[in-house]
């Protein structure tokens, strides 16, 4: 730095240092630290206090094409993007939101125009899964990370159910890795933050603040099924399944970080292909997917799952397209073979509410199914009003519970 430029700034009644600090890459990035008065008068001399330039506070405003680093008499703590839009090829960029957002590629750049052009637009919370290795889910929170810098952080899942925010409060992109949530009050805190546009931020040993918030959350895990707990008439969710790549390029990364300057004046050129019609600009409809569905049917019935793989395990190990099961044996089963603690009133609801099936009339004489220590299920007879279960009928219902 040139030492006719001053690096340092009070704000308020504290003084504060601009740095460059240096990454692993070789490359800097610029950090503005706490500084003492008394080190700078020590290294300067007193006069040069009055040289310093003196703003009232801060301010966060995000803006990224007409970017103001002081807005009146405050310090915007907003970042300028480290790259600009440049006229060039987008070729591998193009091809890699097709990647991620599959038939929904045009929704999938609306929704990184939205974020360039207008970062305080409420948007869906992106969902990025497959149990697939090798899919360009960590490419892309990196590709995001080397667009929006500083404006972009990554947090660990337990974030959410700590106290202290200040590190992510402010970030226009909060990216979540290998997310987890198996606590309601976790997911209705996300979604709480989703829609809102103020929180309280909260430092260790400073004060709870209310400030705007605008942060957009991308969520990405190797857990397709139950990654997060959400209700079946959730409309908060954008779940994508990421299919793998075919062929792997070590240096695929570094081809889109290089097209990041064409690709943002693409974004700038290219016409919304949808309308705001929502406070998150996209309607529960456009943002549907066979992933989104699959997650809400598992979140919300349990215990039908638990009951459909069971028989679809039986009718694996028979070759009869029927078998006969009371809700008794039926919760006897599960609670040996999976160690779950069910009411039979449970299970009952779903034979005969969910399932419209009927019991026999009376209690008759059957086959019925024990589960053994071997992990093998052996036919016993047994007598009771039982329900008869169809191959076809268990199969119609695994097949949609697990189509993604």
């Amino acid at each position: 730095m040139s030492e006719d430029v001053i690096p340092y700034k009070r704000l308020g009644t504290r003084y504060y240092k601009d740095l460059d600090r240096p990454l692993i890459s070789g490359d800097t990035v610029s950090v503005m630290v706490p500084w003492n008065k008394e080190t700078i008068i020590a290294d300067h001399g007193k006069s040069y206090l009055s040289k310093i330039p003196k703003l009232d506070g801060f301010c966060c405003i995000p803006d990224h094409i007409n970017f103001q680093q002081q807005i009146g008499s405050f310090y915007n703590t907003y970042h300028e993007l480290p790259l600009k839009p440049k006229k060039g090829s987008v070729k591998t960029s193009i091809e890699f939101v097709e990647h991620i957002f599959g038939k929904q590629k045009e929704l999938g750049l609306d929704y990184l125009k939205i974020i360039y052009l207008y970062p305080t637009q409420i948007l869906p919370i992106l969902c990025l899964v497959s149990k697939e290795r090798g899919t360009g889910k960590s490419t892309f929170i990196k590709w995001l990370k080397a667009i929006f810098s500083q404006n972009m952080t990554y947090i660990k899942g337990d974030s959410f159910s700590s106290q202290f925010n200040a590190d992510w409060a402010s970030k226009t992109i909060i990216a979540v890795d290998e997310v987890f949530f198996d606590k309601k009050e976790i997911t209705e805190r996300l979604k709480y933050l989703s829609t809102t546009d103020k929180d309280k931020v909260e430092a260790k040993g400073k004060d709870r603040e209310e400030i705007e918030f605008f942060g957009k959350f991308i969520l990405c895990s190797n857990n397709e099924d139950t990654f997060i707990l959400i209700d079946s008439n959730e409309i908060r969710f954008w779940v994508r399944k990421i299919p793998p790549f075919k062929n792997e390029d070590t240096e695929y990364l570094s081809k889109l970080i290089r097209e990041i300057p064409a690709f943002l004046q693409f974004l700038i050129d290219r016409p919304f292909s949808t309308r705001k019609k929502s406070r998150m600009w996209f309607t529960s409809d456009q943002i549907k997917t066979k992933a989104l569905l699959k997650l809400m049917w598992l979140n919300n019935n349990v215990i039908e799952k638990e009951m459909v793989e069971l028989f679809y395990e039986i009718f694996d190990s028979i070759s009869d397209d029927q078998i006969k099961v009371t809700p008794r044996e039926v919760v006897a089963i599960l609670s040996k073979a999976r160690r779950l603690t069910l009411e039979v009133n449970e299970v009952r609801k779903i034979l005969k509410h969910k399932w419209n099936l009927s019991p026999s009339d009376n209690s008759n004489a059957y086959q019925g199914f024990e589960y053994t220590s071997y992990g093998e299920f052996v036919q016993i007879d047994r007598k009771g009003r039982y329900y008869a279960i169809e191959r076809k009928m268990i199969t119609e219902i695994f097949d949609e519970m697990m189509t993604s």
